[in-house]
């Protein structure tokens, strides 16, 4: 494999078949199909790819390339009916204000949770956006509270102690 194309498309073909977690992983997968890459030569290959790492359920990191369908599938592999567990999923808090939901995360949570959102395709919701510790969920404005209340609390496992209303 000489060319740098051909590189990429097994970079991407191995992103969207198996689940990787770091470039030494990634350019050990590359080296078992016989193409050997510089670490620096890896990370300038996934910047073009716009191949990012976010956060698991299990609290392991993946790469994955936006925008791509069977990411919301892959995101649950131990899981494999899409509901997400009950756990440690970096959730502090959840305020509301309006049709706005504010979810508080660990440090560096915000943008993996931000992204199960828009994956689950939930009707309530528009988008989010997020922060390195905060996710803004954006309802319709048709959306109850009572509603979005349900909507946050099927998908992501809040803390105990907080109540929502």
């Amino acid at each position: 494999m000489k060319n740098k194309r051909q590189r990429l498309e097994l970079i991407v073909q191995l992103v969207k078949t198996q689940r990787v977690g770091s470039q030494k992983q990634l350019s050990d997968l590359l080296v078992q199909h016989g193409l050997d890459v510089t670490q620096a030569t890896l990370s300038r290959d996934l910047k073009t790819l716009k191949i990012t790492k976010i956060a698991t359920d299990s609290g392991e990191y993946m790469y994955i390339i936006p925008d791509t369908s069977e990411v919301e599938s892959r995101m649950f592999t131990q899981n494999p009916t899409g509901v997400r567990p009950r756990g440690k999923t970096g959730v502090l808090s959840v305020e509301f204000s309006g049709n706005l939901a504010i979810i508080k995360t660990r440090n560096g949570y915000a943008a993996g949770l931000a992204y199960d959102i828009d994956m689950s395709k939930t009707p309530e919701i528009i988008g989010t956006i997020a922060g390195a510790d905060t996710v803004l969920v954006v309802f319709r404005e048709e959306v109850i509270r009572n509603k979005a209340v349900d909507v946050i609390t099927s998908l992501v496992a809040l803390p105990k102690r907080k109540t929502l209303l």
